[in-house]
């Protein structure tokens, strides 16, 4: 019991936290309830590096005030001595370690210790880092604190100042305190198992902390795994919690202010009795009592911590559970059995090994066999075999309790899991210990779909798919797919794409799944990590306040989302989610299943249960949640998904395009790295896809290139791989064979390109059939169709515009070499005038805008292409050469100028050829070299620059001529690269007619320096010349070389990809001449004039041509979006069978064939098939001497020759099935168990142990010596006296009716010795009245009140056939159990007391009138099943009105009138507390039925129990 004021102080610092008893503090954001990857961990070792200083000021400001510490304040002389044979106190420190007012005169003095009252709290001064000497830089955490903190304190400092993520599971280690040895396999399993579950389930695991036994063997578990795993694989979280006062060295961890870190020397051989911590955990809570060398200390507080962990809720991924907590044993003695009796009566599962030893395998060796087999002889045999060192010292009495302890253990098999090494397909720890709490969440707690749900809820918060698979969805429970949604939104929102594909295998179908309202949770979740996250933040700041009239709506909004998406797919794309409107979306409500998932005071059940208002399909879910999982970079999730679409070629190429994007801004390489590989991915995909598509039909295959994709922006698979840069499949055969299709127009491609041209020249020859066309009207047809059809082929086009380009060319040097005069001719009028075409047509390029992107952007997107750039360039340069040649005195200037344009205009050639499969691809190598070139001039530069300065400051003096002083810097050093040497570098080839003496000469370069005394030039040719040497070496050799290098490295770069390359840039020409007037330059004029006509005068509007983007018919798109869909699973299996046939899988099948034909031939395997076996041919032996017993009493046969059943044993070590069917088996075990419980109720009164076999009086039991016990209750006036005094219970009246209160008991007459009456079902390990209020029996009644479960219309639901009743049970506030309303009845009263509290006093007159007015119908009726029941001739008319409390709870289940619920209903309605009986009080149970009120015959069942308490 925790002291008054620290409990009232524990209370207020609760408070102070904001710690709720059951529920986690808020957790921040709902994306970092999980996230074990790499991002969190990043932000929080940010958070360390700049924030850690400022922990460490903040830890030792708040640890003084809140954690304490414990100190003896009076020195008492012990009798023993220490170890150094020193005097000590009775709390173990010597005089030197107290404090200097314990040693001083005290008020206390002369009185007997009492830790109570001589030890005092005061502030901790043990708190900080640890650091273990020798063994590395790991730094743990530790604190020193009082035993009677409150575990909301510890748990607060964990979560908050020591910064550990709150746990998905709490894994209690226990066992032998002391080394022991245990078997090289097991060990090595355990050790696998035990880090497997930690580390894949975020759990924490908390031992003693030291490094002895099972502490030593844990600790070298996690070490283990830090020493194997990678630094991504995250921390397993070990936490010690030790006694202070034992700990060896603990000096060293002393620092009032805070050790950052304290250095600890672990020190085995000087310990002595004390002991060492284990260094391999990460957590040390140093549990101190004010005493030195007393073990055990911690055992209370951890149990407190341990539960009140257990009590949080924890929120993961979108799913809310209470955190699991699960006991682990390893051998151990009595104190483990202790620990694993309260475990078990708590209700934590537990796992024991067995083969570690001592009580670990006294209980792994009886837990298979029934209650009635565990007596106190087998488990003395137990304990002789493996405890023998201690065996001998065992009392008659120990060895009772240890009995009545292992059997109240096995009784709660549900909770009990035997792991046993290479048995019953065990393989690893990790796999026993959440099937033991899966196991264990089948138990009372939770019924139906409920407990099925928790189940789930635990598997996909431990991220364990396998588990899911093995013992939830199994042929048991038939799951609906709505009752997936939640967790299936949470598997998404947690990244877990194994339970994805769980949950589709299983039924959840996206389209059903994923609402409007749904869509904007998920993009509410974003991991905070991710770029997009980061872009979506960006545009809600930019987004303008809401006005305060306005109602306020969720700041992330799905048009938010569109806006995002539209810049990374591209403006070409319509918005994926408009702006919302009132009314402008279908509703649809959705079922809503029996789930209850909170995330952030968010209900994920909420979601799929709104008002028509909130609640919408999308256009395409898969769509939606694809995108969603891709801008997170998710690659498994996003291929799961990706595998249920429906446009799946375009979901693709959009994935591409998205990823390629967010790869430009991301910062982080390996982000970056993992973007472009799953960008390369989705690339391949859909060249596989549309490989099949093409290889079963190449028509419907060229459709889904050009069909408009409304679910993807109205935009086609061809654009968004033209967008994305998705060469290779651009360059794919079925692409270029369109787009060849498209270059053809509506002549067949066959047709020789010889054939066009004569064509071109001599146009009637289309007569003569010698161009063929695809269509056979225009083979067969008229002349002027076919005329028309010839010219608007783009290949006609392209070839007429290149003839008249190089008319232009040739006209335009012409007038330039021969005819340029003053004034101009006719020719180069004719020049102006074809320019003036070309103007028009670049205008008509410009503002061509079929798509309605908007003036703006389609100026961005002319101005992006080169070649664009280039006409704009020449024809600004042609108009400024065109205005100084019409000025007489600039005539010169505008030749040169024009000379420059005709350049520019040859240089525009180079496009027109990139159509060419010859010199296209070399066109791309010239221009990738360029920019080698350019690279390349600037290291020239600095050479040609360096020598140049240098040899004219040399060689000339003081040249003030700047072209000259070009010419010899730059003109000169560039032209002796290429042998050109010049001649005054030395005296050999110098000659004074070549310079000018004092550079007065304007055609000559100045004169080198002149010597002073022979008046000649004065050459260092020593230095010059071994200038010009090191130049040329560098350059020429060097320099040149370097760049042939070059050349070759982007020859070999680019040759590779030089087919993928022309091919991609094709489609640009290709679309050019697609929309381009057939008429070439300048009779495009005619076209110009005609579209002038039309889009201005007419306001006809441009639209874009068929071939390259059409818009289908829904039925036609609905077939070819289901022949997509068709070839591409037929695409995914062959994949799949690719991946098969790879060596490594074929290796790893193999392997996994050869283990489960190990696991078959194991002798296990054998043993349990035969055991399955003999139970079948027992139960064939039941049923048929049932039969003959039949048969012999309907007069068949004689009773002579009827062979009895053979009995059948239970082997040891063979566990039993945690059901019904055990209960039934156990037929010893029909002693009152919850009344023999070691602990009474609500107090510290422990019970004498009474195993079963004890039980009877008729047994004899020597050593029984029971407590007597005797609450003093505050209704004194209608209880039994207080005392085990005879002479005032004399006066009581045993078997009779004593007054108002009947002690007659419905079991017969009962004893009465020395006074007091024995309990007839025997022994219960107490005497007196206990906390009940009379002697013998204390009547109480359990009323079952049923009714129909009814629709609002007011008719019964139904199951099929069967009726839906409903059962009334009340929830009791403290422990959360579901009970019956019923309990004890006053003297005079009908109904229980209980009972009228949960009607509340205005109902409570009612249901007393409707009692009165029914009859009682004693009769019995035995119904087809053979058992007797009574039956209500009524039923309880309180409907709506009588439920309304919010403590009820309304229990559906499915039975027929008069038949047996089901197991999980008759399981319901058997829960009750824990029994009080005493040797003075027992129980006895008569039946009886509750007055019928209306006139309803057989429509509820309705029983009352008449229990004793």
């Amino acid at each position: 019991m925790e002291p008054p004021t620290l409990r009232k102080a524990g209370s207020k610092q609760e408070e102070a936290f904001g710690v709720q008893p059951r529920r986690v503090a808020d957790l921040g954001t709902v994306p970092s309830l999980w996230r074990s990857n790499s991002s969190l961990r990043k932000v929080r070792r940010s958070q360390n590096l700049f924030g850690n200083s400022e922990k460490q000021e903040s830890l030792s400001s708040w640890i003084p005030e809140n954690i304490k510490k414990k100190e003896c304040m009076y020195f008492v002389e012990s009798s023993k001595l220490s170890d150094a044979g020193k005097v000590v106190c009775e709390c173990g420190y010597t005089r030197q370690q107290h404090l200097e007012e314990a040693t001083r005169p005290h008020t206390w003095q002369g009185k007997d210790w009492d830790p109570k009252k001589h030890v005092q709290e005061m502030p901790t001064d043990a708190f900080g880092d640890i650091v273990f000497t020798g063994l590395g830089q790991k730094v743990g955490k530790y604190v020193r604190l009082s035993q009677d903190t409150p575990p909301s304190v510890i748990y607060h400092l964990m979560t908050q100042y020591w910064g550990l993520d709150v746990p998905n599971l709490l894994i209690s280690v226990t066992g032998g305190a002391k080394d022991f040895n245990m078997k090289p396999r097991l060990k090595s399993v355990f050790r696998r198992g035990l880090v497997k579950v930690a580390q894949t389930t975020g759990a924490w695991i908390i031992t003693g902390g030291s490094h002895t036994g099972v502490m030593k063997q844990v600790g070298e578990a996690v070490r283990d795994f830090t020493l194997s795993s990678s630094h991504n694989e995250g921390e397993v979280v070990t936490v010690g919690v030790a006694t202070w006062g034992t700990v060896h060295n603990r000096e060293d961890l002393i620092h009032p202010s805070g050790g950052f870190p304290a250095e600890y020397v672990m020190d085995e051989e000087g310990q002595g009795h004390l002991t060492c911590l284990d260094s391999n955990h990460s957590h040390f809570i140093l549990v101190d009592d004010g005493t030195h060398g007393r073990y055990g200390v911690e055992i209370p507080l951890r149990t407190r911590l341990e539960k009140f962990i257990s009590e949080q809720t924890k929120e993961r991924g979108g799913v809310a559970i209470k955190i699991p907590i699960v006991c682990v044993v390893l051998e151990g003695g009595p104190g483990t059995l202790h620990t694993i009796y309260n475990a078990i009566t708590n209700g934590t599962p537990c796992v024991v090994v067995e083969g570690s030893g001592r009580v670990a395998d006294v209980i792994a060796q009886v837990a298979g066999l029934p209650i009635s087999e565990v007596t106190i002889s087998r488990i003395q045999q137990k304990l002789s075999v493996f405890f023998q060192e201690v065996f001998e010292t065992l009392t008659e009495s120990r060895i009772a309790e240890w009995t009545k302890k292992i059997q109240d253990i096995v009784r709660r098999r549900q909770l009990l899991t035997i792991f046993r090494e290479g048995k019953d397909g065990q393989q690893d720890v990790d796999v026993a210990i959440l099937q033991a709490l899966l196991k264990a969440s089948r138990s009372h707690d939770h019924f139906g779909h409920e407990n099925w749900d928790h189940q789930l809820k635990l598997a996909v918060a431990w991220n364990r798919v396998d588990i899911a698979r093995s013992e939830i969805f199994t042929d048991e429970r038939q799951w609906k797919p709505s009752e997936l949604h939640p967790v299936m939104t949470a598997a998404l929102i947690s990244n877990k794409p194994e339970f994805v594909k769980l949950f589709l295998e299983n039924g959840v179908r996206l389209k059903e799944l994923v609402t409007w309202d749904t869509l904007l949770y998920l993009y509410q979740n974003l991991d905070p990590s991710c770029l997009f996250h980061s872009k979506l933040q960006k545009v809600l700041a930019d987004e303008p306040e809401r006005p305060v009239c306005v109602p306020p709506a969720p700041r992330v909004q799905m048009h938010h989302v569109a806006q995002v998406l539209r810049e990374l797919l591209g403006d070409f794309t319509q918005p994926l989610y408009p702006r919302p409107r009132t009314g402008d979306r279908p509703r649809l409500l959705l079922p809503v299943p029996n789930i209850k998932l909170n995330v952030q005071g968010v209900s994920l059940r909420s979601l799929y249960k709104r008002s028509p208002g909130h609640v919408a399909f999308t256009m395409d879910p898969v769509r939606d949640l694809l995108i969603w999982a891709i801008i997170q970079n998710r690659r498994e999730l996003a291929e799961i998904i990706w595998a249920q679409s429906q446009d799946c070629i375009a979901a693709a190429l959009a994935c591409s395009k998205i990823l390629k994007e967010l790869s430009k801004e991301e910062e982080d390489t390996d982000s970056l790295e993992e973007m472009l590989a799953l960008a390369d991915e989705y690339e391949h995909r859909a060249i596989g896809v549309f490989t099949e598509c093409h290889r079963k039909d190449e028509d419907r295959a060229q459709k889904l290139l050009t069909r408009v994709s409304e679910a993807w922006g109205k935009t086609t698979c061809l654009q968004l791989a033209l967008e994305a840069k998705d060469m290779k499949f651009v360059s794919h055969g079925g692409v270029q064979a369109f787009l060849t299709k498209v270059w053809w127009g509506q002549l067949c491609v066959d047709n020789g390109l010889w054939r066009v041209i004569v064509c071109m020249l001599a146009f009637p020859l289309l007569y003569t059939g010698l161009i063929s066309f695809r269509e056979r009207r225009l083979q067969a047809g008229p002349g002027l169709p076919r005329v028309r059809a010839f010219f608007n082929a783009p290949v006609v086009i392209f070839h007429l515009n290149i003839l008249s380009y190089f008319a232009f060319l040739c006209l335009f040097a012409y007038v330039l070499m021969v005819d340029f005069q003053p004034t101009p001719s006719c020719c180069e009028y004719l020049i102006y005038f074809w320019l003036f075409s070309l103007v028009c047509e670049e205008l008509r390029q410009l503002f061509y805008d079929p798509d309605e992107f908007g003036l703006m952007k389609m100026a961005l997107l002319y101005f992006s292409d080169f070649w664009n750039k280039l006409d704009i360039g020449a024809i600004l340069l042609f108009i400024a050469g065109l205005t100084c040649r019409l000025i007489p005195a600039l005539l010169y200037p505008g030749r040169i100028i024009l000379s420059l344009d005709f350049i520019m205009f040859c240089l525009r050639l180079m496009h027109i050829f990139t159509i060419s499969k010859t010199l296209g691809p070399k066109i791309i190598i010239v221009k990738r070299m360029m920019k080698d070139v350019f690279f390349f001039l600037f290291l020239l530069a600095v050479w040609v620059v360096s020598f140049g300065v240098a040899k004219q400051a040399i060689l000339i003096h003081n040249e003030s001529r700047v072209d000259w002083i070009f010419r010899g810097v730059v003109y000169q050093s560039y032209l002796t690269i290429f042998g050109q040497m010049p001649a005054y570098i030395d005296g050999v080839n110098f000659s004074l007619d070549q310079c000018s003496p004092n550079g007065t000469d304007p055609y000559k370069p100045k004169c080198p320096e002149s010597d002073a005394v022979r008046h000649e030039p004065a050459f260092p040719e020593w230095l010059t010349v071994i200038l010009l040497c090191l130049y040329l070496l560098f350059t020429n050799i060097l320099l040149l070389n370097l760049l042939i290098a070059m050349f070759n490295y982007t020859f070999q770069q680019v040759q590779e990809h030089t087919d993928q390359i022309w091919k991609f840039q094709r489609h640009d020409l290709i679309e050019e001449y697609q929309g381009r007037p057939p008429a070439p330059p300048p009779f495009i004029l005619l076209s110009h004039l005609h579209l002038f006509i039309k889009r201005v005068v007419l306001k006809i509007p441009a639209r874009r041509r068929k071939q390259l983007k059409s818009k289908l018919e829904k039925n036609e798109e609905a077939a070819l979006l289901s022949w997509e869909i068709y070839l591409k699973e037929s695409y995914l299996q062959n994949q799949q069978y690719q991946q098969k046939q790879r060596p490594e899988q074929k290796i790893q099948d193999i392997g996994n064939k050869v283990s489960t034909m190990v696991d078959l031939l194991e002798m296990e395997s054998l043993k349990q098939r035969l055991a399955s076996l003999e139970e079948q041919v027992a139960q064939t032996s039941r049923a048929l001497h049932w039969v003959m017993k039949a048969l012999r009493d309907g007069g068949f046969g004689s009773e002579e020759g009827i062979p009895a059943p053979a009995p059948q044993k239970a082997s040891e070590g063979q566990d039993l099935e945690p059901d019904g069917r055990q209960e039934e088996e156990d037929v010893g075990d029909t002693h009152h168990v919850n009344a023999r419980h070691l602990l009474y109720p609500n107090s510290h009164v422990t019970r004498f142990p009474v195993p079963n076999e004890k039980v009877p009086w008729e047994t004899a039991f020597l050593v029984y010596d029971p407590p007597f016990y005797t609450d003093d209750r505050k209704d004194r006036g209608l209880v039994d006296p207080v005392g085990n005094a005879l002479e005032p219970l004399s006066g009581i009246s045993y078997n009779a009716v004593d007054g108002p209160i009947d002690r007659r008991s419905f079991h017969g007459v009962y004893v009465v010795q020395d006074g007091l009456p024995l309990n007839p079902m025997g022994r219960t390990g107490l005497r007196g009245r206990g906390s009940l209020g009379c002697f013998g029996p204390n009547h109480t009644l359990q009323p079952v009140i049923t009714r129909w479960r009814r629709n609002q219309d007011g008719a019964i639901c139904r199951k099929s056939i069967k009726k839906m009743l409903e059962v009334l049970v009340v929830k009791h506030s403290l422990s959360e159990h579901w009970a019956l309303p019923g309990g004890s009845r006053e003297p005079g009263e009908i109904l229980p007391r209980k009972l009228k509290q949960v009607l509340r006093r205005e109902f409570w007159s009612s249901f007393q009138n409707l009692l009165t007015q029914g009859t009682e119908d004693t009769g019995c009726e035995r119904n087809h099943t053979g058992r007797t029941r009574a039956f209500a001739s009524g039923f309880f008319h309180l409907v709506q009105r009588l439920w309304r409390p919010p403590s009820l709870f309304i229990l559906p289940r499915t039975v027929e009138a008069g038949v047996d619920a089901k197991p999980e209903t008759r399981r319901a309605l058997r829960e009750a507390r824990t029994p009080r009986y005493t040797e003075g009080t027992w129980t006895t149970q008569g039946t009886r039925t509750t007055p019928g009120l209306r006139p309803w015959p057989s429509a509820s069942t309705s029983q009352t129990r008449a229990t004793w308490t």
